[in-house]
Order: C-alpha cells, then structure tokens, then sequence
C-alpha cells in the first residue's frame, strides 16, 4: 500500500525481532484466561441434559453455564463456569448439592478440568449399574453426570475424540450387515440383541463372528 508523508522525516528505526517478540508477549497479556477472580457476566450461555434412570421415577436436569473470555478476538474461547442439578427426587439431594458445588469451583479455578470427567466415569454403585438406552452401560448415577459433562465438554471443544477413519466406519458397517444377514431379526435395532458388553467403550455392541468377538460399536476384537 502507498502511504502519503504529511510531516518531515526526523527519525526511523528498524523493527527488529526483539521488538516483534515483546509486542507478542503484550499482546499475550493481554489475553484473559479462566481463573477464580474472572468476574461474572450478567448472561451466561448454558446447556442442559436431562438423565433418566432405572432407578428413580423422576429425571435429573444437568445445566452446564459457560463463560465467554476475550470476545471477538482470535483468542476467544467458551469455558464452564458453573454446573446445576435439578430433580423432583429428594433423595439425592444433599450429595448432588455438594456435587455440583465443587465442580463450579474446579471450573472457576481455571486449567484443565477435563479430568473431573475420568474420576466420576470411575465412580460405581455397590448395588448395581444399569444400562442407558442404547445399550451403554453407566456404573453409576455419578458416573452419568461425568458423561453428561463430558459431552458438553466436546461440545465446547475442550475434549477432542479423534473420529474413526473412513475405512474403519466401512469396517464396522460391513460387519454389522454380516451380522444381521446371519441372524433374522437383528436389522433395524441399535443393536443385535445377542450382543454382550464391550469392556472398551462399555456398550452392549460385541458380538461373535468368525469365532472372534467383534463389537460392533467401537470396532473392538479379541483377534486384534
């Protein structure tokens, strides 16, 4: 671009690779990232997820809000910033509270907090899990709440699962119609009603074919 000098010339110098590096670092400053004294906006985004069990008549409502920090720059980024529960069970409630105070806290304080979502996946109920539609296996009560966070976590894009590869979708697609041609009934379900428990991805998706167990939802096998 052509620039017109209005004013003389007095003086110049040259940008050197230092001055670039230190007008990084001020602008780094100035980028916000999530801590504990991050200020409350008036209107916060949110999300909810509502999680029914077996063992209660009355549904969970989990809302999830989220912050937005340096907006409308290139570092602008969603963050959780509190979690709420909701139930017409009273049973739950004192845990739950607790709960869901804690995990606002672990979002406020800033950092990674994905790893809430390993330890509460880990959580078992000594009188049983029980199995979600679909065929996926939940240990727990907690251990639901820890999926409901880590689906609004890939939601906002703070947990990335790298997507199976096209030859793999084709794999398990191939296998599933071999599958259902070998035993009437099984198309058109989510699926066959003869599959057992995957202990990889915890969905009742392997099923036996060619002498090895095969699952049909993550693409795990006994014969590797």
């Amino acid at each position: 671009m052509v620039h017109q000098i209005s004013k003389k010339i007095i003086n110049y110098r040259v940008v050197t690779q230092k001055d670039k590096q230190e007008a990084a670092a001020a602008q780094a400053d100035k980028v916000e990232s999530m801590h504990e004294n991050v200020e409350r906006p008036e209107v916060l985004l949110g999300s909810t997820y509502k999680i029914k069990t077996p063992h209660s008549e009355h549904a969970l409502y989990i809302t999830i809000n989220d912050i937005i920090l340096n907006p409308g720059t290139e570092h602008e980024e969603r963050r959780p910033y509190e979690i709420f529960i909701n139930s017409k069970n009273m049973e739950h409630f004192q845990w739950v509270l607790a709960l869901t105070r804690v995990i606002s806290a672990v979002f406020r304080k800033g950092g990674d907090a994905c790893f809430l979502v390993d330890e509460m996946k880990a959580v078992f109920d000594p009188r049983g899990g029980y199995f979600k539609k679909g065929g996926v296996f939940m240990p727990s009560l907690v251990a639901e709440i820890g999926h409901a966070i880590e689906t609004h976590l890939k939601h906002i894009g703070m947990i990335r699962t790298p997507e199976l590869s096209d030859q793999h979708k084709q794999f398990l697609a191939d296998k599933r119609r071999e599958f259902e041609s070998l035993h009437a009934g099984g198309e058109g379900q989510t699926f066959p009603e003869k599959a057992v428990l995957c202990v990889k991805c915890s969905t009742k998706a392997m099923v036996l074919m060619d002498g090895c167990m095969t699952c049909l939802n993550c693409g795990e096998s006994k014969c590797g």
